[in-house]
């Protein structure tokens, strides 16, 4: 029997050096590398391979091919990168995967994509810093207007806990596909508002981050649906339910939360489908919020959507600009496709004598353009 001893330790030494590799990370190269000029090289083990993309957008085409060297395909960016965080993926003979050597991704709907930041200038909003950190939770509540609970992400800024103070709320919503989690994953909400308020350049605030399809419960295998899948086909998204529930969320807050309960205290702003929910959200209750800010936001119902909350809006517009709010924001990109609809309404507006702010970026319909609103807006509110 001692003959097979030595044959079956090196197999499993083998074996334990093959998991030990797998537990500390696996592959020996680095990718994305960040040189100190800011251009940026990736790298994938691929020695069968025959043809290696990245695709990112950071990119002045779609995508750029990787040179193999040794079974190592590597590309570098030609020129340094702006500060900005980006996102990328790989095609490896036509087939989509995440970068192997890096771990850091998000999701946004069914898309999985690697995430890097380069440091400096408004990205900096989005590194987690040596500054006081707010908590993010997740909350459970129950809406009897939608049958079912209800999940919302919170954050709550650094010292809440122990200040005894009332502070005012921003109710941040996210776009179509989206959910709860979609600000503090994609937007980078948590560390925005950290690295404001440590530089006194935004109040301290509590932020909520509800989900707006009104069918679900919380954001995809995160509910008692189990694994579903994530999709942008959802019923109950911009039909009137979302807005008709949404009083239940306020007072949710201000029941469970340590809140400034007055208009005054109180703002509403969301991108693309949050847009289209602030607008309506904020126009059918006139003395709820004070500050309203439209991301990239989708202006009107479809036209065969039925729905109380979707009557007479002039009217109901008029009637909220009669009580003055404190800010009314509108952003978009200059190739956003919902641009057109969004000049379309400022110029309601503006026939209207209605006052608003009106902030205008370059690119579309991007999060690295909804991270720039909300840093701008987040800035206005709530000032003394």
């Amino acid at each position: 029997m001692k003959k097979y001893i030595l044959p079956s330790f090196m197999a499993i030494l083998a074996l334990c050096v093959n998991a030990q590799q797998a537990l500390w990370g696996g592959s020996q190269i680095v990718s994305p590398e960040i040189h100190p000029d800011n251009t940026v090289t990736f790298r994938l083990i691929a020695p069968k391979a025959v043809k290696v993309e990245v695709i990112g957008d950071f990119l002045p085409t779609t995508k750029a091919e990787l040179i193999e060297k040794d079974g190592v395909w590597e590309y570098t960016t030609p020129e340094p990168l702006s500060p900005e965080l980006y996102s990328y993926t790989m095609l490896v003979d036509g087939l989509k995967i995440n970068d192997p050597s890096n771990v850091h991704r998000i999701r946004d709907v069914k898309s999985v994509s690697d995430v890097f930041i380069i440091p400096g200038e408004r990205a900096d909003l989005y590194k987690i810093n040596d500054i006081p950190h707010g908590t993010v939770s997740k909350i459970w509540y129950n809406s009897p207007t939608l049958g079912m609970d209800r999940r919302l992400t919170v954050y709550t800024p650094a010292g809440y806990e122990n200040s005894g103070k009332r502070y005012p709320v921003l109710y941040l919503l996210h776009g179509m596909g989206g959910d709860e989690n979609a600000w503090t994953e994609l937007g980078r909400a948590s560390q925005i508002l950290d690295n404001l308020i440590a530089q006194g350049k935004a109040e301290p605030m509590i932020v909520v981050m509800p989900n707006g399809n009104a069918a679900l419960q919380a954001a995809p295998g995160e509910s008692s649906l189990g694994f579903v899948a994530p999709s942008m086909q959802l019923p109950k998204t911009m039909e009137g339910s979302f807005e008709t529930h949404f009083p239940e969320v306020v007072n949710f807050i201000d029941k469970n939360y340590r809140t400034i309960k007055s208009k005054k205290g109180r703002a509403i702003a969301g991108l693309s489908m949050g847009g289209f929910h602030s607008l309506h959200i904020s126009k059918e209750y006139p003395d709820m919020f004070d500050y309203v800010g439209l991301f990239s936001a989708a202006i009107l119902p479809g036209k065969d959507v039925k729905s109380p909350i979707y009557d007479n809006i002039e009217g109901k517009i008029k009637t909220q600009f009669q009580k003055k709010p404190a800010l009314y924001w509108i952003a978009i990109g200059d190739k956003d496709f919902l641009y057109q609809a969004n000049k379309d309404y400022r110029k309601l507006l503006d026939d209207n004598g209605y006052k608003y702010s009106y902030f205008e970026t370059p690119e579309g319909h991007i999060w690295k353009n909804w991270r720039i609103y909300l840093a701008e807006f987040a800035s206005q509110l709530f000032k003394k």
